[in-house]
């Protein structure tokens, strides 16, 4: 009902710099309010992880390792949430997935709340 389309990952070299952004959209008949978004990344081989989360009220936390480099975001108006990431290293690494704390309300009445996925984004770290 609720789709998260990532995009902005790349192959960069160690302190570059990448901008993911995360839109949410609905199908016909849905709207959504947003609670909260997040990014989270998956390195091969090892658990995904929290990288940073923002509520709707732009309230945030970060994972230590990011939270002198990376800064999220979120447009609102725009159902986007955006993640700068600079100062990039080898250990960035990861596949990086885009969540979201939504509540829907159909248009046939009634609402619920929704935790949403995307598909990931690759992001690579490497000189």
């Amino acid at each position: 009902q609720v789709q998260l389309v990532e995009s902005g990952g790349n192959l960069v070299h160690p302190g570059e710099s990448l901008r993911l952004s995360c839109t949410a959209s609905a199908d016909s008949g849905i709207t959504f309010s947003i609670n909260g978004m997040g990014w989270y990344r998956q390195a091969p081989g090892k658990q995904r992880d929290m990288v940073a989360t923002i509520t709707s009220r732009g309230g945030t936390n970060y994972e230590g390792s990011v939270k002198d480099r990376f800064t999220i975001s979120i447009d609102n108006a725009k159902s986007t949430v955006y993640l700068q990431m600079n100062s990039l290293q080898p250990g960035d690494t990861a596949v990086y997935y885009c969540n979201a704390d939504l509540r829907t309300y159909s248009s046939r009445g009634g609402h619920k709340r929704v935790n949403s996925w995307g598909q990931g984004t690759q992001v690579t770290v490497s000189s």
